[in-house]
């Protein structure tokens, strides 16, 4: 049977306790698009898509492919179809490598020789130019090394229709350029894409068509040329969003976050910091520009305390903390926003409520004596939602059933909240819709003219430029250069996050 379409979802609805994540939606992808699906976190674009990918069973409806219809009891069913999804929260076994990451759900007989396998992956590596290490295990690995992984994971085992969450938010300009053209190349030969993501000037640049959910439905299916970029925000969320925001020019004042030479390993023993020096002042935005995996991750973890230091000096406010646990940092007035969402910014088991109060539970209000005083506790965790918009049914529920920008907004809730002498944010709005990470981007606007001194680690450019006072460029765990977040000074810290020279300075 032939189709029009590679994927068709009609009629899929999908509950669960308390929450209707998708009502009675019908989605429909042609073959060899670049089908763009937008929508605020919560959405439902998730459910949807773990539906198609074989994660989740709808409770009504059909699923088609290539006008097949389908039932799929796992993912490898779906891969088994040619279906691969790359999801915001990645489906790796930290444990093992990446090459034995890569080989799960693979027919690859009852042995595969090391050296043939790594020869695949290299190739494939090369071929869309996400380099990775094959022998590195998954926990070694930063964030946005991992979704590399995945993505490499689904070419290399094969996926015709290409499911991709968020794939550009750890790549430089030139290498999303260069994404974009392997992606058109892919549907040219054959390949279908869904695309998902909330940077809507790559939506308008890369997709064909797109499909905007509201509340678990489908509230709107374009085309993409004829949409601009306010418009498809303001069908996303129902009100005009600020892209840019205004913000006053900086005052700096005394000098709150200091590194002087500082050296660190990475996890698996080698030099991931050489002698770094960085001074943020209270009342300013310092952005820390970088490809993912050059630093960025160790330089966070040794501001927080989680990670030794083998030379050099740290001090928050004058008092030293390397080497220290990160509750001396905490000590000192430190929030910090880490881009693990899950293993490091919050308990996932935990209620909200006790997530909320991590930080405060060992003192007053919350705390009396040795007592824990719940109904405070309670109190504020409730506040705190609703001050941070957290869409939740119930405070009591665990941290890991929220989605992922309802999850960060917890942790912002959580951090900011105590009114902090410096932030360190690494990658703050990853994975969040227009609306929320509007509402990320103003509230540390807030934080640094209260007098905060914020850190802000990211691998977008955009929100590097939108909120940094100053830009720092880190390159093979070097600070090699510093830019002012000026629009023609973009393509400037792209060369220098790829190690390349500019105006006499080089990586």
């Amino acid at each position: 049977m032939t189709s029009d379409y590679a994927v068709q979802m009609r009629g899929i609805t999908k509950r669960f306790p308390g929450v209707v994540a998708n009502d009675n939606v019908s989605f429909e992808v042609k073959r060899g698009e670049i089908h763009a699906l937008l929508g605020e976190n919560g959405a439902g674009k998730s459910t949807l898509m773990n539906m198609l990918g074989g994660l989740y069973r709808p409770d009504q409806g059909e699923i088609t492919i290539n006008g097949e219809s389908v039932y799929f009891s796992s993912p490898r069913d779906a891969i088994s179809k040619g279906i691969g999804m790359v999801h915001q929260h990645f489906m790796l076994v930290p444990t093992q490598t990446v090459a034995e990451n890569m080989v799960i759900g693979a027919s690859t007989g009852f042995w595969l020789s090391p050296k043939k396998l790594y020869s695949e992956i290299a190739a494939v590596s090369d071929r869309y130019n996400l380099p990775i290490d094959p022998a590195a295990k998954i926990w070694q690995l930063s964030v946005g090394e991992q979704q590399r992984v995945e993505i490499l994971k689904m070419l290399y085992l094969g996926a015709k229709i290409l499911i991709m969450d968020e794939p550009t938010a750890v790549l430089t300009p030139q290498e999303v350029d260069k994404l974009f053209v392997t992606l058109r190349e892919m549907t040219q030969n054959g390949h279908t894409i869904i695309f998902i993501s909330h940077k809507l000037d790559e939506v308008l640049e890369i997709a064909d068509r797109i499909t905007v959910l509201q509340k678990g439905k489908v509230s709107a299916n374009v085309d993409a040329k004829d949409m601009t970029k306010a418009g498809l925000a303001k069908l996303m969320v129902g009100r005009d969003v600020l892209f840019r925001i205004e913000k006053e020019v900086a005052t700096p004042k005394h000098s709150v976050l200091e590194l002087n030479g500082v050296s660190a390993n990475n996890d698996r023993g080698l030099p991931a910091l050489r002698n770094v020096d960085l001074n943020v002042r209270a009342g300013e935005i310092v952005g820390i520009a970088g490809v993912s995996g050059n630093g960025q991750h160790e330089l966070a973890e040794t501001l927080t305390g989680l990670r030794e230091t083998t030379g050099g000096a740290i001090t928050i406010n004058g008092t030293s903390v390397e080497n220290q646990s990160a509750l001396a940092s905490i000590d000192q007035g430190l929030a910090h926003i880490p881009a693990d969402r899950n293993g490091v910014g919050s308990a996932p088991t935990l209620s909200l409520s006790d997530n909320l109060i991590m930080k405060s539970y060992r003192a007053e209000p919350v705390r009396k004596g040795w007592r824990i005083l719940n109904n405070v506790a309670r109190a504020s965790a409730t506040d705190l939602v609703s001050q941070y918009n957290v869409a939740t049914p119930s405070i009591d529920i665990e941290a890991r059933l929220l989605s992922g920008g309802n999850l960060q907004k917890l942790i912002l809730a959580r951090e900011i909240s105590a009114q902090p002498n410096a932030i360190v944010a690494v990658t703050p709005t990853r994975g969040l819709d227009v609306g929320a990470t509007e509402a990320v981007h103003q509230r540390l606007i807030s934080e640094r003219d209260r007098g905060a001194a914020v850190l802000l680690i990211s691998e977008d450019l955009d929100e590097l430029m939108s909120l940094s006072d100053r830009i720092l460029v880190m390159y093979e765990g070097q600070i090699v250069g510093e830019m002012p977040p000026e629009e023609d000074k973009i393509d400037d810290i792209g060369l220098l996050m790829a190690g390349g020279k500019v105006g006499g300075v080089s990586a």
